[in-house]
């Protein structure tokens, strides 16, 4: 929306010409004219009628401001409403404008969000705009800056309105080429196809079958459903994937558009394990903002949103070592493997591949750039570049 105007609504409302009416008013009364002491009073009194009505414009008046949701994936849109509700006898004239940050714009194009109405006395007005989601990474919307004031418009008066919302743009999913992923459990199958299961975790229940041993009946679902009913285990072992993002080389060269396509690579990745009922953890070294850059490997459903907020809040700017942070910070279980993402395999990379090696974890490498030796390093693993792993100019659907 265009931004509005700014221009005096009114001559009068200039101190200098207030003065000259009243001089007005005064030759008028002295000489007995009537037709010019009329007007003159009416000039004055519109105007500090208006004054006194602008003052008590922003009073009363309750704002509140909501989007339809707070996280979603470039290209998506969302919707943002902002209520004003009048709650005094007093008529205003309401202008709302609210600031947005970043990556999103209004879908229709226009330059800002804006809205202008006149509210009568126990109104309510909604501003309704459609945002759209450029690029990942984590937006501001608000607060509200709203202008007040009399119905002429001739005494705005302005403050902030609102809480300040957030929003957080997932990178962008990309379909990928398919590649091996290293193995090191004989269990690696989710579910009841696991041929070892743990009676300790239940994934739910199901028919029960007579060969099966009867301490597995769940009693409480048999008498619920009316027929015997058995427990489903999750396996003992199942496939564990670390997924590491080496950040620093990322800003030494200044490969911005690289580090986004690895996100990409790394977001898509998380939802392609995360199908196969791969427990999945993460670690980087860069400075993820307002949010954690570790998080343990796990299979709850919470696990892939945890991963996405981080890649969405990770800034290119590393703040230690990822090998530090691995020989401090983390502990990994038994069983897990790692694919590792760097712009490429020198720098920090075989620090981090020597923690690997050391503990024994097989490890594929995916590298930003493809011009980057290894500089003579031993490693224990596979590389790929990026473009290996994905398909140029496609979008998962």
């Amino acid at each position: 929306m265009e931004a509005p105007e700014t221009r005096i609504p009114s001559i009068f409302i200039i101190p200098l010409m207030q003065f000259l009416v009243g001089i007005c008013l005064f030759i008028a009364l002295l000489n007995g004219q009537r037709d010019l002491t009329v007007l003159a009073l009416l000039i004055l009194g519109i105007m500090t009628g208006a004054r006194l009505w602008s003052r008590l414009g922003l009073s009363g008046i309750r704002y509140s401001s909501m989007v339809d949701k707070d996280k979603l994936f470039p290209d998506e849109s969302l919707a943002l409403q902002v209520t004003a509700e009048n709650h005094k006898f007093l008529p205003v004239w309401l202008q709302m404008s609210v600031a947005v940050t970043g990556g999103l714009e209004p879908s229709s194009g226009q330059r800002g969000l804006t809205g202008e109405r006149g509210l009568l006395w126990y109104q309510k007005a909604r501003f309704n705009w459609e945002l759209i989601a450029r690029r990942r990474g984590v937006y501001r919307i608000g607060p509200a800056h709203v202008k007040a004031g009399d119905l002429f418009g001739f005494f705005p008066r302005e403050k902030r309105a609102g809480a300040e919302m957030q929003v957080i743009v997932y990178p962008r999913l990309v379909q990928l080429k398919p590649f091996s992923l290293p193995r090191r459990d004989f269990f690696g199958v989710p579910g009841a196809k696991s041929p070892v299961q743990d009676p300790v975790y239940i994934l739910g229940t199901r028919d029960y079958r007579h060969w099966r041993p009867a301490r597995h009946i769940h009693w409480k679902a048999s008498a619920h459903h009316n027929r015997l009913q058995e427990k489903v285990f999750e396996p003992s072992e199942q496939e564990k994937v670390l997924l590491a993002v080496e950040v620093s080389r990322f800003e030494r060269e200044q490969a911005s558009e690289s580090f986004e396509q690895t996100l990409e690579v790394v977001g898509s990745l998380t939802v392609q394990c995360h199908q196969r009922g791969y427990a999945l953890g993460l670690v980087t070294n860069g400075v993820a903002e307002g949010g954690p850059s570790i998080l343990p490997i796990g299979r709850s459903p919470q696990q892939v949103p945890s991963i996405l907020e981080i890649l969405a809040r990770l800034k290119m700017r590393a703040e230690g070592s990822l090998a530090d942070m691995l020989y401090r910070a983390l502990e990994l279980p038994w069983g897990v493997s790692c694919i590792h993402f760097s712009y490429g395999i020198n720098g920090g990379t075989p620090s981090s591949a020597q923690y690997f090696q050391n503990k024994r974890i097989p490890t594929i490498f995916v590298v930003g750039s493809s011009h980057s030796p290894w500089d003579g390093h031993t490693h224990r693993g596979t590389v790929y570049s990026l473009d290996e792993i994905r398909i140029e100019g496609a979008r998962k659907p």
